[in-house]
């Protein structure tokens, strides 16, 4: 397994545990100020150590983690759970988030009809 005595930086960690499908998501999410680190916002390459809480903002919902071992190379989902002490809360039912309305390609701007039915689903 790739351990690593120092440090590693946090947008490879974030990759390595699987926070994250790409090391280039997970670096934009730190420059986008989505990654705090002991509540510090983080650059992709401040270093991590053990004991640090990571917070991860992904959709409206917030991973925290413990971080518990280095590594800097991707690995199985079971070995990855070994690297990490998650905290997060349980993720609220799919019922309670905001559904998405999307309108067809090419459709213009909703008319004022279509704005009322619109905030009458989002319950306004």
């Amino acid at each position: 397994m790739a351990e690593h005595e120092g440090s590693v930086r946090v947008d490879v960690w974030i990759w390595s545990v699987r926070l994250a499908k790409t090391r280039s998501l997970a670096a934009a999410a730190c420059k986008a100020g989505h990654v705090r680190v002991n509540g510090e916002r983080a650059k992709p390459a401040q270093t991590l150590k053990p004991g640090d809480e990571v917070r991860v903002r992904e959709e409206g919902y917030e991973r925290i983690v413990e971080v518990r071992k280095l590594i800097r190379k991707r690995v199985g989902a079971p070995v990855a759970a070994e690297c990490l002490v998650d905290n997060s809360p349980p993720r609220p039912p799919r019922e309670l988030t905001a559904p998405v309305f999307e309108r067809d390609r090419g459709a213009g701007r909703p008319t004022k009809r279509e704005r009322r039915d619109l905030d009458q689903l989002r319950g306004r």
